[in-house]
């Protein structure tokens, strides 16, 4: 198999490697940039815990190739935090406690942050069903369903 190289813009910073053609965005972003925070789960789309952002589309990056992703911009968890400021869905998350064991966690605040730059002030039923496909093993997702609507309460303040 041949290498292929991909220049990419992770968390507003260029990036480049090597790549071989199979190659996950998330084996990419965790081997070669070193970005821990996107975590691996299932490998095949279901548990949401590798979701990021791409050219602000949400992405679970275990269903997507490295070099499908040459020349976008990625965001990943590392990249919300802003001049040493949390992002405030991950300020929601902290203060709610939205995270028991962690391992969704990355995933759960892409796809909220994802929600909440598409819906200022989604309901409990909308937050439930974008949610869904990110599972958690830990939470009847309660402490979730809080961490989002204070987030959204954040944001919205934030704007005001």
């Amino acid at each position: 198999m041949s290498d292929h190289r991909i220049e990419v813009t992770v968390n507003g910073r260029p990036a480049e490697g090597w790549v071989e053609a199979r190659t996950l965005l998330v084996t990419f972003l965790r081997e070669t940039l070193e970005l821990t925070g996107t975590h691996v789960g299932c490998v095949i789309g279901e548990c949401g815990a590798c979701s990021v952002l791409v050219n602000g589309e949400l992405v679970k990056s275990c269903l997507m190739l490295a070099v499908q992703a040459n020349g976008a911009e990625v965001t990943t968890i590392e990249g919300l935090e802003q001049g040493g400021q949390l992002h405030p869905v991950q300020e929601a998350f902290v203060r709610e406690h939205g995270g028991q064991c962690g391992y969704c966690t990355p995933g759960m605040i892409m796809s909220s942050v994802y929600l909440l730059n598409h819906e200022a002030n989604p309901s409990e039923e909308t937050i439930r069903r974008r949610l869904s496909g990110n599972l958690c093993m830990c939470t009847g997702y309660v402490q979730i369903v809080k961490s989002v609507q204070t987030a959204a309460a954040l944001m919205r303040e934030a704007k005001e």
